[in-house]
């Protein structure tokens, strides 16, 4: 490499994305660029912030299906709950509980974009796997742990440039621990 790395490249490199030659190839740049190496750096304290207030269960976040199995392989204990479209489920999170996932069915295939509401909040555009037909979320898990007993309804929309059209309402009723 002649030019600094980009940041798209960095990231790719980070998380393990790139092929062996073009990884090789970056290694040796970045190992003798001290910009690069620096940018790199300042990648891994971001995530490693990032994945602390994640496992601490502090934040939510909607993630990829394939993510919440490597959680699982790496010995995270979650607590799951699948909830067809327009159904409920009685929940709840106890001590031991590392992860709460909420995985919502949904039809999907055909769909470009879903945006997911909870309450007064939309959130657009977040991740699904249309071949799975589910949008997987966590909560932030300890704020759900100290929360009372309480209903909360989620909803998922599938958005086009013609408009949008509801794929599902997703009803939670949260019991706390005992």
């Amino acid at each position: 490499m002649s030019i600094h790395a980009d940041l798209a490249i960095l990231l790719a490199y980070w998380a393990g994305e790139l092929g062996e030659s073009r990884e090789g190839e970056l290694e040796q740049h970045y190992l003798g660029c001290e910009q690069c190496a620096a940018r790199l750096a300042e990648i891994d304290a971001i995530a490693s912030g990032v994945r602390r207030v994640f496992s601490a269960g502090t934040i939510g976040a909607v993630l990829a299906p394939a993510f919440t199995e490597r959680l699982r392989a790496t010995g995270t204990r979650i607590r799951e709950y699948r909830v067809e479209a327009n159904g409920s489920v009685n929940c709840s999170v106890a001590p031991e509980d590392d992860l709460l996932v909420s995985r919502l069915q949904a039809p999907l295939q055909g769909v470009n974009r879903v945006d997911l509401v909870v309450g007064d909040l939309r959130f657009e555009d977040v991740p699904f796997d249309a071949a799975s037909g589910e949008v997987v979320l966590t909560p932030g898990t300890e704020h759900i742990r100290g929360m009372p007993a309480h209903r909360l309804v989620m909803r998922l929309l599938a958005v086009d440039p013609g408009g949008e059209r509801v794929l599902g309402d997703y009803t939670f009723n949260h019991t706390p621990h005992a």
